[in-house]
């Protein structure tokens, strides 16, 4: 039997799975917690990646690895390898005032066209240029700039302080086309961009292809034996489209701490209005996709506010008509990507005698973060995206309040895969590409979710209550 493991170094912790190359059985996994916040040194990362291997019961079978992990976080490595300072994490909304000064530099058409993004706090040039006004002298220690995935598999080929090369640097398209200094269309660096923002040049690591090997595990690395083969890696959203299997015509609808919507597509996206970005897959598709800054979290709140448990909120809403009776929830507990809304704050609308019960609001929540990311979807419906069929995935897909609500809201058939650690499944079908030169088979098992009369109100109530107060 060969073995191989991937890994997710997501925004909440690092998780490896241990798998069957054959089969994609998952033999076993480990897991370590990451710190809080929205700015990380990078090497609690690498602490924890290496501390997720112990967790699993060591990988010292396995024959191939590769690492996933959080899209768009800016690691700036100085000459000698060392972190100039914490990473800034997608979630990090500092860089606001630079997403505006950016946009008015090139125009928002121009960014469009050369990156296929809208800019947002989330890319990482926002970060950069953000670096580059508030922390100069950073900025120029600054000799590389890495995302989160990068730096991990940099640091399993040996790299890390005082050990730096720069052609030991490498990523692939799907967490390059996050940037927003690299282009879908030419498949290339936007080097003038990243010197614009970063006020200098700096090495960036070369782009690898989707079956391509990073590199091999280094000597000496804790719990990890030497000279195992390393995939190119990928971005979270990228990874759980190729863990899934998604094809053309599948959309994915991911509810985790953030909400994502994102569909395999034969060509680059350009959505003239911003709210699309076109990023890259990792088959070597393109992979157009929206985020939600606020999700799972939602439920969460509003669960705790009420004294609830999750599966109490669901049982609550679903006692109360499609609509919520007027009531209406802006989910925008921590700013907005998507829309653009990063000062914003959550919202409650339509308040009356009636309707402002316990059971209303919990309605009026799982309501308002679905209609959030329906609101996604519809935007690639409208680019003529291939969409034919919805995968619903993530922490809150197991919301029995939620089976119930979308159906409501969506029209298409919705499918609900078997829960999994999808990034590092994706992670490891690229492991299995690092030794065969392609990806296995494997998908999950799944089952559709029972149709239900559709109720535009839902959608119709809080988009209007999003233009009352926002204008969009």
């Amino acid at each position: 039997m060969t073995l191989v493991a991937g890994f997710d170094s997501s925004t909440q912790s690092c998780k490896v799975l241990v798998t069957d190359l054959d089969s994609g059985q998952i033999l076993r996994q480990g897991s370590a917690p990451h710190p809080p916040g929205t700015a990380v040194d990078p090497v609690k990362w690498w602490n924890a990646l290496l501390a997720s291997v112990k967790d699993a019961g060591g990988i010292e079978d396995v024959s191939a690895i590769s690492v996933g992990g959080q899209q768009h976080g800016m690691v700036a490595l100085d000459g000698q390898g060392n972190v100039v300072r914490d990473a800034l994490m997608w979630n990090d909304t500092s860089s606001h005032p630079q997403v505006d000064s950016l946009t008015e530099k090139l125009g928002k058409d121009e960014w469009i066209r050369r990156t296929g993004l809208a800019l947002l706090t989330s890319f990482t040039i926002t970060k950069i240029r953000w670096m580059a006004e508030n922390e100069p002298e950073n900025a120029q220690r600054t000799e590389a700039v890495v995302l989160p995935h990068d730096y991990l598999t940099w640091r399993l080929t040996g790299g890390g302080p005082g050990n730096f090369r720069a052609e030991d640097l490498s990523t692939d398209r799907s967490d390059a086309s996050g940037t927003a200094y690299w282009s879908g269309a030419t498949e290339d660096y936007c080097t003038d961009l990243f010197e614009m923002a970063l006020g200098h040049s700096a090495q960036l690591p070369r782009v690898l292809g989707p079956t391509d090997i990073a590199g091999h595990t280094a000597a000496g690395l804790p719990g990890i034996p030497e000279g195992i083969p390393i995939g190119v890696g990928g971005g979270d959203n990228a990874l759980a489209a190729l863990g899934l299997g998604l094809e053309i015509g599948d959309v994915g609808l991911s509810l985790g701490t953030s909400g994502t919507v994102f569909a395999p597509a034969p060509d680059p996206i350009h959505d003239p209005s911003g709210v699309i970005s076109g990023f890259a897959d990792a088959t070597g598709k393109h992979l157009p996709l929206a985020a939600t800054l606020n999700a799972a979290r939602d439920m969460d709140v509003v669960a705790s506010l009420l004294g609830v448990t999750h599966d109490q909120l669901a049982e609550m809403a679903t006692t109360v008509a499609p609509g919520s009776d007027g009531l209406t929830l802006l989910p925008y507990f921590e700013g907005e990507r998507t829309p653009a809304l990063p000062q914003a704050r959550a919202s409650l609308l339509g308040m009356s005698l009636s309707n402002t019960s316990p059971a209303h609001l919990a309605r009026a929540t799982i309501e308002g973060m679905l209609c959030s990311q329906v609101a996604m979807l519809d935007a690639l419906i409208d680019l003529d995206v291939p969409v034919n069929k919805v995968f619903l995935i993530g922490g809150a897909a197991k919301s029995a309040g939620v089976a119930q609500i979308l159906p409501q809201i969506v029209s298409l058939p919705i499918c609900l895969p078997e829960s999994g650690e999808y990034v590092a499944l994706g992670a490891a079908k690229q492991a299995v590409a690092t030794l065969t030169g392609d990806f296995p088979g494997w998908r999950p098992e799944s089952a559709d979710l029972p149709q239900a009369e559709h109720h535009p109100i839902i959608m119709d109530q809080h988009l209007a209550g999003r233009a009352s107060i926002y204008g969009v």
